[in-house]
């Protein structure tokens, strides 16, 4: 697996080395910077669309898929953060994963994959494994919203084998996040504030790239 902060694609990451070795230097003084201790990340469904058939590429490079040319539609989008327990201990090593709907609203699970059109250039599961310090990193595409859901990104935090967490990242601004029925069951807005990360222009990350952090608290 690849660790969280090595670089990311083998492939058409090459010629942008520099820019993500800079950009990594600034997402790490980011995170050394965090509070020591927060609340326990709320949990959320897994979901219907978990991959029932994990694909072959499931590196934390959601853009790109091992054996494809093209790029998958989408902005890129950095999401990086750290994952610890309630009293600041870094979580060395857990293995972090991500899934999330491509660009038509599809996932890369059999019962949605064949309702429409799909964007086979997009990974649609990644997974990383975090450093000493419990940071992980991906890159992906902005999410988008489809019916029934605003924008968002599932998360599943491992630990020594055990299912830690379940939970989703939001986008800060999504209209719908006021109507999303899963984000609205958190009823603490601290908590529910805790699920929803601004994503901000990062163009040291590459053209047109956004970036966030989502921090991670299990118990």
């Amino acid at each position: 697996m690849t660790p969280a902060f090595a670089p990311l694609n083998r492939r058409s990451l090459l010629k942008h080395t520099g820019r993500l070795a800079v950009g990594s230097a600034a997402l790490t003084v980011g995170l050394q910077a965090s509070a020591m201790t927060a609340p326990a990340t709320p949990r959320q469904p897994l979901g219907p669309f978990y991959p029932d058939k994990l694909p072959l590429d499931s590196d934390n490079d959601l853009l790109f898929v091992a054996g494809r040319p093209g790029q998958a539609l989408g902005q890129p989008t950095h999401i990086y953060g750290q994952v610890r327990f309630a009293d600041g201990t870094p979580v060395k090593d857990a293995a972090v994963e991500i899934w999330q709907c491509d660009s038509y609203g599809r996932y890369i699970h059999s019962r949605d994959a064949s309702r429409g059109r799909r964007d086979r250039n997009f990974q649609g599961f990644g997974r990383a494994i975090a450093d000493n310090e419990g940071r992980y990193r991906f890159r992906t595409i902005r999410p988008v919203a489809y019916p029934g859901r605003t924008p968002h990104i599932h998360f599943l935090i491992r630990e020594d084998n055990i299912d830690r967490l379940v939970t989703q990242m939001y986008v800060e601004g999504e209209a719908q996040n006021r109507r999303d029925g899963l984000l609205n069951r958190v009823s603490d807005p601290l908590l529910r504030g805790a699920l929803i990360v601004p994503l901000t222009p990062s163009p040291e990350l590459g053209e047109n790239a956004l970036s966030g952090r989502f921090d991670i608290t299990v118990t």
